[in-house]
């Protein structure tokens, strides 16, 4: 598989998680408001097991490009890089979500200190790539063995950790991912590739899969609410999490399959910019969805859902065009030169490719 097609199957995989992502939060949040179930709500139930594990496993992909790296180096793309944006959004969001309610500069001040330490909103997965990015750097430096680290990261998932600290929370629920997207990437490529040339078994694998998935989160005990989906058999901690890695591969595998069709080009411009997306969308979802009932205009769940969705997507992307073609806010998707710690950084962008450069897209 050459780089070309390397990069555009990982571009549609990252294209297609950020949509899932999107989908469950305008599902949830319309869920919410509405106190009822639409469409939307068993897609997002089908795709329970995976829909996160995928969005990290992709994002570990090209780690091992970059892992030995100077520190320095390393950790302004890896670290730092996740931080500014992280920073910059919290503000943005505090000050929306707080501010306009009449809070104090001191209650707004409060509520910044806190994000430092507990991440704010949809923005924990921003703040927990930086995280991520440490511990295993961290974990190169002292030599931890690759499999002490696979089983220990498998054993907090399946551990449910429940703790008063999010952060502690998440990352036990999601580091094994991360993990296994550096660890495992040759072996996701080389799938990736024999997709790619056996596309009839690839396309039999995927139904397969799609079954399997099915049959075991839709089993006795499923059960689908407003704001969350309750699993089957799936929800048993070790099938969870063999669910999880095959739903992230199978995405893969379905995105290697399609990548080279004209029709998914929009996707893998989606999936270049993904990180655009989830900085963003929270902001027009909440503001169209309350609108939407306020007016009446769309008060159904399944109807209005998919609505907030496509606003939810279509908003950061227009924002995005818009600061990119003026000259103000470039802050908002672009490192200025004083968030850097490694000046080479700022030039580094135009050799990245696949995951490195999705992510790194908004740092030029």
């Amino acid at each position: 598989m050459n780089d070309q097609n390397r990069t555009a199957w990982v571009d549609v995989a990252k294209g297609v998680s950020i949509l899932l992502v999107v989908t469950m939060y305008s599902a949830y949040n319309t869920g919410e408001y509405t106190g009822g179930v639409g469409f939307l709500h068993y897609v997002i139930g089908f795709a329970t097991p995976f829909r996160m594990p995928e969005f990290f496993l992709i994002s570990g992909l090209f780690l091992s490009r970059v892992i030995d790296r100077p520190w320095r180096s390393y950790a302004d793309r890896r670290i730092v890089h996740y931080f500014y944006f992280y920073l910059v959004w919290a503000f943005i969001m505090i000050a929306l979500k707080v501010g306009v309610y009449g809070a104090s500069p001191t209650e707004m001040a409060h509520d910044y200190a806190l994000a430092l330490v507990e991440p704010y909103g949809v923005l924990w997965f921003v703040y927990l790539l930086g995280v991520f990015g440490a511990v295993i750097k961290l974990c190169r430096q002292i030599r931890i063995p690759h499999w002490i680290v696979v089983s220990t990261a498998a054993v907090l998932q399946m551990a449910h950790v429940v703790s008063p600290s999010y952060i502690v929370q998440q990352f036990a629920a999601y580091f094994v991912f991360y993990y296994a997207g550096y660890v495992f990437s040759p072996l996701v490529f080389r799938v990736a590739a024999w997709a790619q040339e056996n596309r009839s078994g690839a396309a039999q694998g995927l139904a397969a899969w799609a079954l399997a998935n099915g049959l075991l989160v839709f089993s006795p005990g499923f059960e689908v609410l407003p704001t969350h989906t309750q699993m089957g058999y799936a929800a048993f901690p070790p099938v969870h999490l063999a669910l999880a890695l095959a739903g992230a591969v199978a995405l893969c595998v379905f995105a290697a399959l399609v990548c080279q069709r004209p029709a998914t080009n929009w996707l893998r411009w989606l999936g270049e910019h993904s990180l655009v997306v989830y900085l963003a969308f929270t902001i027009p979802m909440s503001l169209f969805r309350a609108f939407a009932l306020w007016s009446g205009i769309i008060t159904q769940t399944g109807p209005l859902s998919a609505a907030v969705l496509v606003v939810s997507v279509v908003t950061p992307i227009a924002l995005f065009w818009i600061v990119k073609r003026s000259s103000f806010g470039g802050f908002l998707f672009e490192r200025p030169d004083w968030a850097r710690i490694n000046a080479a950084s700022r030039f580094a962008g135009s050799n990245l490719s696949g995951v490195d450069r999705s992510l790194g897209r908004v740092a030029r």
